[in-house]
């Protein structure tokens, strides 16, 4: 199931990473749902190339599912399951609507260059969202390929992810970030958007901050009066700010 990742890179400023593992023992064994979506990939998936959008054709060369193809309607089911099974996910992000994820592999010598996520985007289903955050599910081992960094800039700086198989990183859809060339083996993820109840990122990431301190404080002192006061500011804010 999707949970918070202990230990590693600092999260991107209001980002977060989540992980498809569990997480009972040191060496993180895969979890069913992950060994079934590893193996469809792999044995089942066709990967014409493709691209996401106008900006997106100028600097992307890679392969890419088809999304309206039945493999990647199946997919993308096991990971919007697994999203819903995820609290922290649920706080981070708010959804109000979340794209069908798509899927796409880079080979030696592909690569995908700077760019911002189209800020509307519609699916072969009739989905059609704002493009407030933006996920990338790592599917391929980290081990198995070479460069395939995703490169996120934001006001803190430049951020380089590349995550185990599994993890997932979510971050602003408005960040101009790119994926580096490829130069050993195949890089396979999943991709898709949100359409969170809160618009601003800044009023999200506060949401956040004040969701963990709360169950921080109700994990280090039960039953702590304040706990239940600021769990009504939360959800007063929340109340205020939210697009339903």
């Amino acid at each position: 199931m999707f949970s918070a990742f202990p230990e590693g890179p600092p999260a991107l400023a209001l980002s977060i990473y989540v992980y498809l593992t569990d997480t009972s023992d040191v060496n993180r064994k895969v979890n069913p749902d992950q060994c079934a979506l590893r193996s469809v990939m792999e044995s089942r998936l066709g990967w014409p190339p493709g691209t996401t959008g106008h900006q997106s054709a100028q600097v992307k060369t890679i392969f890419s599912c088809p999304e309206n193809a039945p493999e990647a309607r199946e997919l993308g089911s096991m990971v919007l399951e697994a999203l819903g099974r995820s609290n922290l996910f649920m706080s981070a992000v708010l959804p109000k609507q979340v794209f069908p994820p798509l899927f796409n592999r880079y080979d030696a010598g592909m690569t995908f260059g700077a760019h911002v996520d189209n800020s509307i985007r519609s699916h072969a289903s009739g989905v059609r969202i704002r493009t407030d955050v933006s996920s990338t599910l790592f599917i391929s081992n980290p081990e198995d390929y070479d460069g395939g960094e995703l490169v996120v800039e934001d006001t803190y700086g430049t951020h380089s992810v590349k995550l185990p198989a599994g993890d997932m990183i979510v971050y602003p859809a408005t960040s101009l970030h790119n994926v580096t060339p490829i130069t050993r083996g195949s890089r396979i993820a999943s991709f898709f958007w949100t359409q969170s109840m809160i618009r601003d990122e800044s009023k999200r990431s506060l949401l956040f901050d004040m969701d963990m301190a709360i169950i921080k404080l109700a994990r280090d002192h039960p039953q702590h009066p304040s706990a239940v006061e600021l769990t009504s500011v939360y959800h007063n804010l929340l109340r205020q700010w939210a697009e339903v």
